[in-house]
């Protein structure tokens, strides 16, 4: 007897996200539920991420999303392995507009998944294998048995003549997917159009993450004193962050004295010493959203040049933020943004991710971006319940100093709404003499 297809999901993500009310604070609750009070609500997280998912993909053009990004995985099926999965390009998930999420996973997370996630149908959750970024072998098999599988499903789900949007990919399957006849186009924009918006469920997420930093900084601060090694902070706030309930600490930028300028985005083992500037970018999520949230220091003293940068750099976010606004055009807010030779490059892909904006949330750089690089040719019109991550680089005229400061904000129905809480209006200066 041939399946019955399924028939369309017509939910609007409107229909399942309860307004926050914002002459509230928005809450940072402790990680753990309890019953006198609502806290995260899981399902309806997971309702809301598909519902947006299924509007993105209804007006895209596409009959499905086949996804290899961990993010997008997450976001349509709510399920996840650990890090460790991060960079494998092995587990996939599928949503066609007709039907419910599917995805292949190592065998005995598949099993997991049917013990632990009722949110999925059974026959869903699947043992699946592809090429482990070519470890598995140059034999193309495991691919073109995944391209029929994903094929025969397209089929019965009645979307199989349409375009099938994928995210990343490795060539074998892109190839092996082609060679099914299915037309293959780019899906992660549709993807990044659903994630775009947040609910008040990821709000409060991305709220409660930015506190675990906040925190964080409180015992950087105190720990910032001559002979402390950069590489040494990067220990003290790992450590700190997964015993709060940090899912995953992808990075920490610890930098300081003579390597802040220019940015090198890394750490190294080099000692600090007294006067120097020193700057920090904690990245890492919890339930797998992230924060991107930096912050500047001087080592019990500092000097004219360097509290001149970190001004300068405070004006330029604070320039930036009041224009954060639902109706704003990004193309706008990127003219706000303080040039490449300001920062002093020669011009602005020099001068890339050093003072610009980026979408934050279970990627650490989503839709929309907002830099003088990019916005003034696709300017996006900012949305109630987006996230931003803004972020500012002055180096100072000594030559070796620089500040850098960064907020999260979530944009409200009335303005930005600053969630990166650790003092940063004026310089800090760490165990002052």
């Amino acid at each position: 007897m041939k399946k019955r297809r399924a028939e369309p999901r017509i939910v609007r993500p409107d229909d399942i996200d309860p307004q926050h009310d914002w002459r509230r604070p928005l809450q940072a609750p402790g990680h753990t539920q309890v019953d006198f009070e609502e806290r995260i609500n899981f399902r309806r997280l997971h309702e809301y991420r598909l519902a947006r998912t299924r509007a993105a993909l209804a007006g895209s053009g596409l009959g499905a999303l086949l996804s290899f990004d961990q993010h997008n995985i997450r976001y349509t099926t709510s399920t996840v392995i650990g890090e460790w999965a991060r960079d494998k390009l092995t587990r996939y998930s599928l949503l066609t507009g007709n039907g419910d999420p599917y995805i292949w996973d190592f065998g005995s997370a598949a099993r997991h998944h049917k013990l632990h996630a009722p949110w999925l149908a059974q026959d869903h959750c699947r043992a699946g294998l592809l090429g482990m970024r070519g470890a598995v072998g140059a034999d193309t098999t495991l691919f073109r048995d995944a391209a029929k599988e994903i094929k025969a499903i397209l089929v019965e789900e009645g979307v199989a003549k349409m375009p099938l949007g994928v995210d990343v990919v490795e060539p074998p399957m892109l190839f092996a997917l082609q060679k099914e006849g299915i037309e293959v186009r780019d899906g992660q924009q549709v993807m990044l159009q659903a994630r775009e918006v947040k609910n008040v469920d990821e709000l409060t997420l991305l709220n409660m993450a930015a506190a675990m930093v906040d925190g964080v900084y409180q015992d950087i601060a105190e720990a910032l004193k001559p002979g402390v090694q950069e590489s040494q902070i990067v220990a003290l706030a790992t450590k700190r962050l997964y015993e709060m309930g940090s899912d995953c600490v992808e990075a920490i930028n610890s930098i300081s004295g003579e390597r802040c300028s220019p940015h090198p985005h890394n750490f190294t083992d080099r000692l600090i010493r007294p006067g120097d500037q020193a700057f920090f970018d904690v990245i890492q999520s919890f339930m797998g959203y992230r924060t991107c949230y930096y912050r500047t220091f001087n080592v019990g003293r500092a000097t004219g040049p360097q509290r001149t940068a970190y001004r300068k750099a405070r004006e330029w976010m604070d320039r930036v933020i009041d224009l954060l606004k639902p109706g704003m055009s990004t193309d706008k807010v990127a003219a706000a943004l303080p040039k490449a030779q300001q920062a002093g490059f020669a011009n602005e892909m020099d001068a890339f991710g050093l003072n610009f904006c980026h979408g934050l949330g279970l990627g650490l750089h989503e839709r929309p971006l907002i830099s003088r690089l990019n916005s003034f040719r696709e300017p996006i019109e900012l949305k109630p319940g987006m996230v931003f991550a803004v972020e500012t680089y002055c180096p100072a005229t000594d030559g070796i100093s620089a500040a850098r400061i960064e907020e999260e904000v979530i944009l409200t129905d009335k303005g930005a709404k600053i969630i990166s809480l650790y003092p940063a209006e004026e310089l800090p200066i760490a165990n002052p003499y």
